[in-house]
């Protein structure tokens, strides 16, 4: 059984903000490239776009509060159909630190944010 995954190796950020040394490997998880941002501004490492919600979820969901305990749920069934790019998430975070980077303007109800749950969850 793989060994857990410290909290502290997963961080979150808006794509908006300034990346910083201790970002560790940058990814943006959304589908969409986010409005107005540069691939030299974003600095990422990796854009894994196939671990994103669905279009379909994310026209659903758009961002409503009262939706998101059901979009959480929703949102695991797909990425537990798609373990690998999970697997490779958790993966990296045990190798060092992991920043998960979002558009979204909304911080606390995203799909980074239940992402992040679902690589901590064992």
């Amino acid at each position: 059984m793989r060994a857990p995954t410290p909290a502290e190796n997963v961080k979150l950020k808006r794509v908006y903000e300034a990346p910083s040394a201790n970002d560790g490997m940058r990814i943006l998880v959304d589908r969409i490239w986010p409005r107005g941002v540069s691939k030299k501004d974003a600095a990422l490492d990796l854009w894994m776009k196939e671990i994103a919600p669905s279009t379909e979820l994310r026209t659903w969901f758009a961002h409503d509060p009262v939706r998101w305990n059901e979009f959480r749920q929703r949102y695991a069934r797909e990425v537990k159909q798609n373990h690998a790019l999970l697997n490779q998430l958790r993966s990296l975070a045990q190798e060092g630190q992991v920043t998960l980077v979002y558009a979204a303007h909304d911080a606390a109800h995203n799909n980074a944010v239940a992402l992040r749950t679902l690589i901590l969850d064992h």
